[in-house]
Parts: structure tokens; sequence; C-alpha cells
């Protein structure tokens, strides 16, 4: 029950959101936090994302039986299994929040509508793919929060960043379901644009997103470690934008999950570097 329950919110993927919900933390801290802080913003994470795309399966449930490429999710779990872990896992979350500090507290609900709103906008916008990024981008401020209970600018900044992002790597995977969204009226990008002009933007917002990242580091007073890390990082997206132009299915997957997940670890590691092994002044 439990793996087919992993396999229906796609655990794996919260690999995307942590390594910048962990950056946020680290620069917060000015090095490592201690433990209790860092068990908690793991389990508001997952908490939180476990929701999300629990209201997200359950929002596309009959739109993700009609196209293929998603018609076996549903066979994993039933909508009432769905529907108690959604509960369960939104009110995990609020828990958790209390137990960071009042603000986190109070702004738990506002982070879980964000999230679930995210999951309804491809039925009268175009521009669902930014919504997914704010989404998203509610990790590393939610972080810093749990760090230093008020708000900075870095976060907001990395916050824009993790927003391009998201929203560049949803339009190259929004590519696999033109066809469908296009039939079924959903809105995306893609639809809107068609492919290739959609792949253009989604390739304007990774540029933009390695500028917003420079403009974070500079904020957030970080060192070489840092900036040397976005070399690889610019790789990745490079790799992953020549992969998605040869419009094969495999390729577009492959190159997400495997360029994304590289992106976000080596952002972490380079925040990691420069925030613990080599603290600079």
């Amino acid at each position: 029950m439990i793996a087919r329950l992993l396999r229906f919110i796609r655990f794996s993927h919260t690999i995307f959101a942590l390594p910048f919900a962990l950056g946020s933390m680290l620069v917060a801290a000015h090095g490592w936090p201690e433990g209790k802080i860092v068990a908690l913003i793991l389990l508001a994470m997952v908490f939180a994302r476990t929701a999300a795309m629990v209201f997200n399966r359950l929002a596309d449930w009959q739109l993700d039986q009609r196209n293929p490429r998603t018609a076996e999710r549903h066979t994993l779990i039933s909508r009432d299994v769905a529907i108690g872990v959604l509960i369960a896992s939104a009110a995990a979350f609020i828990g958790t929040t209390w137990w960071i500090n009042p603000l986190c507290f109070w702004l738990s609900p506002v982070a879980l509508v964000i999230v679930f709103f995210y999951s309804l906008t491809k039925r009268f916008t175009s521009l669902s793919h930014f919504f997914l990024g704010l989404a998203l981008a509610v990790s590393p401020v939610g972080a810093w929060l749990a760090v230093r209970g008020h708000f900075a600018l870095p976060p907001l900044i990395l916050a824009l960043a993790v927003l391009l992002w998201v929203a560049g790597f949803d339009v190259i995977y929004a590519t696999q379901d033109h066809e469908f969204d296009r039939a079924a009226g959903l809105r995306s990008l893609v639809v809107r644009l068609g492919v290739a002009r959609s792949l253009a933007w989604a390739q304007a917002l990774h540029w933009i997103m390695l500028g917003v990242l420079g403009v974070f580091g500079w904020a957030a007073r970080l060192g070489a470690p840092f900036f040397l890390s976005l070399i690889p990082v610019a790789g990745a997206l490079i790799y992953e934008h020549r992969s998605a132009a040869r419009l094969d299915v495999a390729a577009v997957n492959r190159a997400f999950f495997a360029s994304n997940a590289f992106v976000g670890v080596v952002f972490v590691l380079g925040i990691f570097l420069d925030q613990v092994l080599l603290p600079h002044g």
C-alpha cells in the first residue's frame, strides 16, 4: 500500500523542491541549524508536497483517466483513500508548523491554498506553469521563516528563481500532453503557442533563472563555491533543452528527471560548501 501511494504522488520528485528549501535553510542559519529545525522543515516539506500532489490527483481524477500517459495512476489507490491521505497530510503539515514558530503556523493555510490552487489553473489560464512555479517557490521562503522567523530579501529572490525554473521545466514536460490538452480544452503555453515557441520560452525562462540565482548569491553574500556551482547548473539546463528539442517522449522524461534533480543537488551542494564546509566572513 505504501509503495503504491508513493508512486501515486511521485514521491521521487520531492528532490526538485527540497534542495532549494535546504539551501535557503543553510543560508538563513549561516551554516547547519539545530537538528530539530532541520527535522521539522523536512517533515513540513514532505507533508505539504504530499497534500499538494494528492489534491492534484483528485482534481484531475477524470481527466487523468482519459489521458493515455496518466491513465494507470488511479489504479494505485482508491479515491476514498486519496481523500483520507489529503486530509491527513494537510493536517500534519499545519501541525508541524505549530512546532516551528507562530509565523509559520499562521501562514501554513496560505501555503496550502497556494500549492492547491495550481491544480485548477489549467482550466482557465495558459500561465498554469507559473502557478506551479509559485507553489514550489513557497519552499525556500518557508525554510527561511522556519530558521529566522521573519521575511528577508534573499529567500524572496530565491523564490523567484525557483518559480522561473519550475515554469520552464513544466513547459517542457507539457509538450508530452500537447494533443490531449488541446482536445480536452485545457490550457498551457504549449497549447497556446505550439511546441517550438513554447520550448523557446522555456529556454528563456531558464537563462533568466540563472541570472536570478546570481542575484540571490549576491544578496545572500555567498562566495565562490556557490557561484562556481552555477556552471554545472547551466550545463544541466543546456542538456535538458537539447533533449527536449528532439521531441522524443522518452528523452524528455529522462532529461526532465535527471537534469532537474542534478540542478537541485548541485545548487544545495554549492551552498553547503559555502556555508558549512568553507564558511567565509
